[in-house]
């Protein structure tokens, strides 16, 4: 089965499958783990590892989202030379890859046709899904069961330890800063697994542009800054846009310095086997007192005020 993926989520799915030596093509933002680094890339981004201002990026996004309809260019001629007979892709977020009808249509003209295989989780358990799902359309079923023990074993420690904990901080998990952004999907799960509770986002809902007022008003003891794509230290470089406005010294995280900056294009906003990485970051920022030292250190930085 020779497989392209056209999402970071799926090729980290592929992974933990043990699958890789499948995989022939990947997206331009498929960077983990390092070997599909090497692979040819199928899709193409115009702003693609730039450092624009995080404004300016959402206004790029927007307008060419409503004149485009699209924000990547798939590469149809290495597609056809690849001759997948898998792909896998997304209809999730018209942000995150290209569009899933282009794909579907595109991929009805090649030999075969492959199968392409639609991932789209809002929840933990569907991103567990999706994990059954390809293990499933790769034709090696059996794959997945281990890796699904595994991952949920860790989320019950945290859950159950995480329940032990005296308390629940009231939390604003934002995957966005210039507008904010509430994290939606599996962002508000994972903070109520992590023993917070969650003021903006919804389970399984899209993420959704809220005001700064908004944020004020929920008054947050603990704000986790996951800009979806961004890397915490390229979040930092936002910071001082948050300090900037109105209220910010009153917020009760900043007061008593509980902002975090996180690693979101590594974890928070990959729907796949990392995001129980991204739980366990949570709880360790939610619940130092029980958390502290029991996991990897995976980038998480403490935000000066």
């Amino acid at each position: 089965m020779r497989i392209v993926s056209l999402l970071p989520a799926a090729t980290e799915i592929v992974a933990c499958l043990g699958l890789l030596d499948h995989l022939v093509g990947v997206s331009h933002e498929c960077d983990w783990p390092d070997p599909v680094r090497k692979l040819p890339r199928i899709t193409h981004c115009p702003i693609h590892g730039g450092n624009l201002d995080s404004g300016v990026v959402d206004r790029w996004v927007s307008r060419t989202l409503e004149e485009q309809g699209t924000l990547y260019r798939l590469d149809e001629a290495k597609m056809r030379e690849l001759g997948p007979g898998l792909i896998l892709t997304q209809r999730l977020c018209d942000v995150c890859a290209v569009d899933y009808g282009s794909v579907a249509a595109f991929a009805g003209t090649l030999p075969g046709p492959p199968t392409v295989v639609n991932l789209e989780p809002n929840t933990l358990e569907e991103i567990f899904g999706d994990i059954r799902r390809v293990a499933a359309a790769a034709g090696e079923p059996g794959r997945a069961e281990p890796v699904l023990e595994a991952l949920r074993a860790r989320v019950e420690k945290v859950r159950r330890d995480a329940a032990a904990a005296g308390s629940r901080p009231r939390t604003c998990l934002l995957e966005w800063v210039d507008p904010p952004f509430a994290a939606g999907h599996w962002g508000p799960e994972l903070v109520d697994l992590a023993g917070g509770v969650e003021l903006l986002g919804r389970v399984g809902e899209e993420s959704v542009r809220v005001t700064w007022e908004a944020v004020r008003a929920a008054a947050p003891e603990v704000l986790v800054l996951a800009c979806c794509g961004y890397t915490a230290a390229r979040t930092l470089e936002d910071v001082p846009r948050l300090r900037a406005l109105p209220g910010w010294d009153d917020l009760p995280a900043v007061r008593s310095g509980r902002i975090h900056a996180v690693d979101a294009n590594a974890h928070f906003s990959r729907p796949g086997p990392r995001t129980v990485d991204s739980l366990e970051i949570l709880a360790e920022i939610l619940h130092p007192e029980v958390f502290a030292g029991r996991f990897p250190d995976r980038g998480a930085v403490r935000v000066e005020p």
